[in-house]
């Protein structure tokens, strides 16, 4: 009987393969490895990989949920990767060049007057106006507009409801940006503001007269000149922007029974209850009797109040139900520091980093209206009706005025904002379904019912 062989110390080779051959290793060159290291490790001028991997998004800084150093840089690189080309013909545009000069001509001085006009998209709010005005150097104080800035002398609803929000840091001034839960947000016009005189007979606000010098308070900067205005409750303001009408002034006036009524409804505590059964709007129903609940992010969600002409209606928001699922989700600790910060800022009136210096109340109402004999406009009796109408030099001097840039498409009287649908960003060109799609958000449905004010 055959025996069985013995294992073989080494595995066998294969004949079919050259012995020459078994010496061959496959190896990266020495330059093409130390450029994947490098591109690995070593970081692009002024960002580290992980800088790169995980950039916060626009979202997220504006939520509070993710900090950055540099705003500016941060926001005009996001801005600029975002314009349109070729940009919209027949529009207004605000180069990024000098959307950075105005930011930083601005910001962190106490002579520091920029203003933005946000438009806001949101889902439960709807589509409102945010009119943000610098305060010192770090913040803006911020009110609501339904249906926009007015633009029509002789329209039928000539004033607006601004509500008074929350103050903001001044960096919000750069955003645009979308999520699923806050809607869209772009830049509708920004600029700097110029406090006005309210004195008696509402002197011409003409950029070119030097009347308003022989103020008293011509020697304060505008910042301290809004602060008296505002304690006066009789803001009157000229705009200075990019899209708005050469020498735009407009009226913000808050009565003595709305600051009462504002101050009571910000003293009171909030109260949250939680739906229960059925799933319902897939929402959480947050019921307030001294204010609006706060939003999901930082930039001007706080105008709920303003949906409507009832002021109890208008105090009832949802808060969506992406953010309660998440609050469910965190932890004990977490969810207390959440409600202290909350707490927080209701008390205060300004969102973390911002500095209420002017005394703002939350929600109270003021009244928006076009200072028309400031922008140049005349009463006139035709057909026996009064009616608003240019002077033949305020019309040649904007006339020459305008035409001296090729490139200005800034807005004449009349004008009328269209809203979400039809406006689009000064900076970038995009409308705010573009501002959505930008930030991968889909699904978006828009809250239904607005329509704008032609008449």
């Amino acid at each position: 009987m055959a025996t069985k062989r013995a294992p073989s110390p080494e595995l066998v080779g294969n004949p079919f393969i050259k012995k020459r051959n078994l010496e061959w290793n496959l190896e990266l060159s020495g330059s093409t490895r130390d450029s994947d290291e490098g591109s690995s490790s070593d970081a692009p001028p002024n960002q580290s990989p992980e800088t790169i991997e995980e950039r916060p998004r626009a979202q997220s800084i504006e939520a509070g949920k993710a900090k950055v150093e540099d705003h500016l840089g941060y926001f005009s690189e996001l801005v600029k990767k975002a314009t349109l080309s070729p940009f919209p013909p027949g529009m207004p545009r605000l180069s990024i060049e000098g959307y950075r000069r105005l930011y930083e001509s601005n910001s962190g001085s106490p002579k520091g007057a920029h203003f933005i006009v946000h438009q806001h998209d949101h889902p439960i709010a709807g589509t409102h106006y945010d009119l943000r005005l610098q305060i010192n150097e770090t913040s803006s104080a911020s009110w609501a507009i339904m249906y926009g800035l007015p633009g029509d002398p002789n329209s039928q609803r000539l004033n607006r409801n601004a509500t008074e929000t929350r103050i903001h840091c001044l960096w919000n001034h750069l955003i645009e940006t979308a999520s699923d839960s806050t809607g869209s947000l772009l830049i509708w016009d920004t600029g700097t503001y110029t406090i006005l005189p309210s004195g008696e007979g509402k002197r011409r606000a003409d950029s070119n007269s030097q009347s308003e010098d022989e103020d008293p308070s011509s020697g304060l900067t505008e910042q301290e000149k809004l602060r008296r205005a505002f304690q006066a409750r009789k803001i009157r303001i000229r705009l200075n922007g990019t899209r708005l009408p050469h020498n735009y002034v407009l009226n913000l006036r808050l009565t003595k029974n709305e600051d009462i009524a504002g101050r009571a409804k910000s003293a009171r505590t909030p109260t949250r209850r939680r739906r229960r059964g059925g799933t319902g709007r897939g929402r959480v129903a947050t019921r307030r009797r001294g204010k609006t609940a706060d939003p999901v992010t930082s930039s001007g969600s706080d105008s709920e109040a303003k949906s409507g002409d009832d002021d109890d209606d208008s105090e009832i928001v949802n808060a969506p139900a992406e953010e309660a699922d998440h609050q469910e989700a965190v932890s004990a600790m977490e969810r207390e520091i959440r409600e202290l910060e909350d707490e927080q800022v209701r008390r205060a009136n300004a969102y973390v980093g911002a500095t209420n210096s002017i005394g703002s109340v939350h929600q109270r109402r003021w009244y928006l209206s076009l200072d028309r004999e400031a922008c140049g406009f005349v009463r006139r009796r035709r057909a026996g009706r009064v009616v608003w109408e240019r002077e033949s030099e305020a019309r040649s001097s904007e006339t020459e005025e305008g035409n001296g840039d090729a490139g200005d498409h800034r807005l004449t009287f009349p004008f009328y904002v269209r809203g979400a649908e039809v406006e689009r960003s000064v900076v970038t060109g995009r409308t705010g379904a573009e501002v959505l799609r930008d930030e991968g958000v889909e699904g978006f449905v828009r809250r239904k019912g607005w329509r704008p004010v032609l008449n």
